[in-house]
């Protein structure tokens, strides 16, 4: 039996079958009791009576007979002659007569006298009120109310199984789907009424699928990428090498051509290298202790000497006063990504602001320039590696596109995050957190 939808459906039937069958040989039991002449415990001394009265004749057992069946508040007396007739002519109840034929059917010992005459009569001691061990007691009432108990339970049991087996089974199939290469696969389709556990596990296997098939897409998209960043300088430096080749060459020029296309490549390769090692893994990197104060300081003055070209300063308000618990380099890379891109941006002799603030107990490191900001259709992709605004595309100026990449999952992988948004007034800020669970006081 390797079907769930049968092991729940046997499962369900079997138990519900065995507590109606154990309810129904219970009740017959307490019936059997019932019907074991109770009335000669309660009161034996009726049956004594009617046997001293018969032996004075039948017509004395008549009067007493008609004297006392009254006499017991909750029951009536009966006394049936052979021919199963109450010696008063009265018709007898059906409580009576269902007892009178469970004691002729099972040859059980009925409460019976003996007249002068040799002449048998069976008292008959009857609740007034129905029971329904009576009813029970009957085999064909007994037989229909099993039947009924298991055609119900079978019917519940193969729902109940059928609601539980179905999402399982559909869960199964979108596990293969997805084993086939088809993300598209929805297995919650149908269960958005549900809110047990096996619905919420459908929606849940539907967000993995989702996010396997955006992961798929980034790394196709992330493999075009790379190809193209590495086509272009891999092109200049053949078309570099032709122009070497062909007299009169300037050698030297072009062999200076080749090593910056060189020097670009082993740029590019290094910051992939750096990001394959950080994108969507949770693997183990080494850690330190170490002062934030001074790696955000040391940023600082090396933007501020490349920013000296363009007369564009670094102002440094407020500080950490916190030790971090990360790896320093890379967090070094993240910063100074996001700081030389400021300035980069920033207008000739516009100062770029950091600003270190302790939010919430964590630490937020905020980078603003003077630019002309970004589009806000490209807030929400320029973490996204080898992505440039279309204003800054030119390599010259934008570089690979990957260091605010590189940013966002190092930000990540510390626990933190990278934002970025245009400022109010001009400008645009990228925000660093990082959780209070990563500083050390």
């Amino acid at each position: 039996m390797h079907s769930l939808f049968l092991r729940i459906f046997m499962l369900f039937w079997v138990a519900m079958a065995l507590i109606v069958g154990g309810s129904i040989a219970i009740t017959f039991t307490i019936a059997a009791r019932e019907y074991e002449a109770p009335e000669l415990q309660r009161h034996p001394s009726v049956a004594i009576q009617a046997s001293a009265v018969l032996t004075q004749g039948i017509g004395q057992l008549e009067q007493w007979l008609d004297a006392n069946k009254n006499s017991i508040a909750d029951r009536d007396l009966y006394i049936v002659g052979a021919d199963g007739a109450d010696i008063l002519g009265r018709r007898l109840s059906e409580g009576a007569a269902r007892r009178l034929r469970f004691f002729n059917r099972d040859g059980r010992a009925a409460p019976q006298i003996v007249g002068p005459d040799g002449s048998f009569y069976t008292v008959l001691l009857v609740p007034r009120r129905p029971s329904i061990f009576g009813a029970l007691s009957l085999p064909e009432i007994s037989l229909t109310i099993l039947c009924i108990a298991l055609v119900v339970s079978a019917l519940t049991s193969w729902w109940l199984a059928q609601h539980l087996s179905a999402p399982i089974r559909r869960i199964q199939e979108g596990a293969r789907a997805l084993a086939s290469e088809s993300h598209d696969v929805r297995v919650s389709k149908g269960l958005e009424g549900r809110r047990d556990e096996l619905a919420v596990l459908a929606r849940d296997f539907d967000a993995m699928a989702d996010q396997l098939r955006a992961n798929r897409s980034a790394s196709t998209q992330l493999l075009r990428d790379i190809s193209h960043e590495l086509r272009s300088p891999l092109a200049r430096m053949r078309v570099a090498l032709g122009l070497a080749r062909q007299p009169p060459a300037d050698l030297a020029r072009q062999l200076d051509r080749m090593e910056r296309e060189i020097e670009r490549l082993d740029s590019l390769i290094s910051q992939v290298l750096k990001l394959a090692r950080l994108h969507g893994t949770d693997g183990p990197f080494a850690r330190e202790t170490f002062n934030l104060d001074e790696l955000i300081e040391e940023v600082v003055r090396d933007a501020n000497f490349e920013g000296a070209v363009k007369n564009c300063s670094v102002r440094l308000q407020g500080a950490a006063n916190a030790a971090v618990i990360g790896n320093r380099e890379l967090l070094r890379s993240a910063i100074e990504n996001v700081l030389r891109n400021a300035v980069r941006y920033s207008p000739q002799g516009a100062p770029v602001e950091v600003r270190v603030t302790h939010p919430g107990g964590g630490l937020a490191i905020l980078v603003r320039d003077s630019g002309p900001g970004v589009p806000d259709s490209d807030l929400t992709h320029i973490f996204e590696p080898f992505y440039r605004v279309a204003e800054s595309r030119d390599r010259d100026t934008g570089g690979e596109g990957i260091g605010l990449a590189i940013t966002a999952q190092v930000m990540k992988a510390h626990g933190g995050s990278a934002a970025a948004a245009n400022g109010e007034g001009g400008g645009f800020e990228v925000r660093l957190d990082l959780p209070a669970a990563g500083l050390a006081v």
